[in-house]
């Protein structure tokens, strides 16, 4: 198993016409431009200081996800913002950041989580947050945790260090596990049934956050569960190939050898550099390798490489930027490029923003699939990757 950000076929999306169809007067570098799509993407259905959450995706013929924005998404764009830092990108991440400091302190239950999903168009409906998909997926909590993070870094506001330790309180309450290896489990659905596997992405972002909480706070135990999450993300690595499995079945032991994922690959460089697991961008560098038409690229896992996943080529363009081996610096060069094709050129594209994919229906493994739709949370990846960023360390 292994935590998606959800692809559910929803109605609605005729307001993003003019964010879809670009503009005469842009910003003349490809970064730039990416820059300008997460901001009128933003702007969509409120301005200014409104408390919002960007919809994720503009709609298409094969994918419709209406209003959808997805924590995940907006996570990653508050921290691209950041990386690059201009008075207005500080501004829209705070009042991103608010928002989601907003969603947590108004949930229906109220216990330090929030959800997988919301509405954009309103995101705050009567006074609480518009939830979409009720569940919490602990990578979803992990990744809010760490947008906050940097929040708390940049801006120095205690409101977003409480809300990224009520996050790490939540998961350590609700999802740590003692089966197999440790480490922690995939969080819970809308019903508030415990999702028993454990993913390796999960718990990468978990070290990752649990590691900032202990350095802000100075608490000892956020070392500890970070620790404790390291434990499972080591048991993970296949020493033979050179790659981390996607993580446990339900049964909280058992390995998940069904589809391979790229994001464990970079992401546990990203988050832990240890040259002990550098071999894992290789590995995804090779397994991998995506040639779709004139797009080049990573796919998602394994089980279809039919198709280029630009997000997670961003991802391998950072970790190689991160790594700075022999080699690294054209290999993620060269996959900027491929971005940028795919910002030119993807069949959905405006020039602005970047497609989740090159094709519609490219196959994740687990039971999804992304779509040639242009994505936030693709585009701040660009961004992020772009400007040698890594959203895992301070």
């Amino acid at each position: 198993m292994h935590s998606r950000r959800g692809f559910l076929q929803l109605a609605g999306g005729a307001a993003l016409a003019q964010a879809a169809s670009g503009r005469a007067a842009a910003a003349p570098s490809s970064l730039s431009k990416a820059y300008t799509f997460l901001d009128r993407m933003m702007d969509l259905y409120a301005k200014g200081s409104t408390l919002r959450l960007i919809q994720s995706y503009v709609p298409t013929a094969a994918l419709n996800l209406g209003d959808t924005g997805f924590t995940y998404d907006n996570a990653a764009t508050v921290i691209a913002l950041l990386k690059r830092g201009q008075k207005t990108d500080v501004a829209r991440a705070k009042v991103l950041g608010q928002s989601l400091v907003y969603g947590q302190a108004h949930d229906p239950i109220g216990d330090g989580r929030l959800r997988n999903s919301y509405h954009t168009n309103p995101y705050i409906l009567n006074g609480v947050p518009n939830i979409i998909d009720g569940g919490t997926d602990t990578g979803n909590m992990a990744w809010t945790g760490l947008a906050l993070a940097h929040l708390y870094q940049k801006t120095g506001a205690a409101s977003y260090l409480n809300a990224a330790v009520s996050i790490g309180n939540w998961v350590q309450t609700n999802t740590y596990d003692t089966r197999g290896a440790g480490g922690y489990t995939g969080g819970v659905t809308a019903s508030q049934t415990t999702l028993t596997y454990k993913s390796t992405e999960n718990n990468i972002d978990l070290y990752a956050l649990f590691n900032m909480l202990a350095t802000f706070t100075g608490d000892a135990a956020w070392t500890t569960n970070a620790q404790y999450a390291l434990t499972f993300i080591e048991s993970m690595w296949n020493s033979a190939s050179g790659f981390f499995w996607t993580g446990t079945n339900t049964d909280g032991i058992t390995i998940n050898m069904s589809f391979i994922p790229e994001d464990c690959q970079s992401w546990s460089y990203l988050a832990l550099q240890n040259a002990a697991y550098a071999a894992s961008i290789d590995w995804a560098y090779t397994n991998l390798a995506a040639v779709d038409g004139i797009f080049s690229g990573v796919s998602f896992s394994n089980v279809d490489t039919s198709g280029v996943w630009f997000e997670g080529t961003g991802h391998m363009a950072a970790a190689l930027t991160a790594r700075n081996a022999s080699g690294d610096a054209a290999k993620a060069a060269a996959y900027l490029s491929d971005i940028q094709v795919g910002q030119a050129k993807a069949p959905n594209t405006n020039g602005y923003g970047i497609d989740a994919a090159s094709k519609d229906y490219l196959n994740t493994g687990d039971g999804f699939y992304y779509f040639a739709a242009l994505h936030i949370g693709a585009t701040a990846w660009y961004t992020i990757a772009a400007q040698a960023g890594n959203p895992f360390v301070l």
